[in-house]
């Protein structure tokens, strides 16, 4: 299914650009008015306009929903979001299912001990 949809895409942004092409541009009447314009046109000089641009319209309708169908099959197959993607964290070894571990080791200083020989201290001061 998803190569039929893909060959559809391709069918139309080739036509859409064949199209596209063919169409005359604003500044094309200027080429009519001597006698130039109408006669190389493939379809008339009333009906190339309104054939063009509708035919145009439907293939870029065809187009846009081609690559709706394309995004829809490149989408993978499982219904999940991001959170369900996550991988849940381990739980160390040495704890039992529903023990707290242990806290890490304080990274502070230890506290000061006042000194033993009644608050004189042999350091001398910086």
């Amino acid at each position: 299914m998803q190569t039929l949809v893909l060959v559809l895409h391709i069918l139309a942004a080739i036509g859409i650009v064949v199209l596209v092409l063919l169409q005359h541009g604003k500044g094309a009447d200027m080429g009519a008015a001597f006698g130039s314009g109408s006669a190389g046109s493939l379809f008339g000089s009333a009906g190339a306009a309104n054939f063009l641009s509708r035919t145009t319209a439907i293939l870029a309708a065809v187009f846009f929903l081609t690559s709706m169908g394309l995004t829809y099959f490149s989408s993978p197959s499982q219904s999940s979001g991001v959170v369900q993607q996550l991988e849940i964290p381990a739980v160390p070894q040495g704890t039992a299912p529903g023990q707290k571990p242990a806290a890490p080791a304080s990274s502070a200083p230890a506290p000061a001990v006042p000194p033993a020989d009644g608050g004189k201290s042999s350091e001398i001061p910086k």
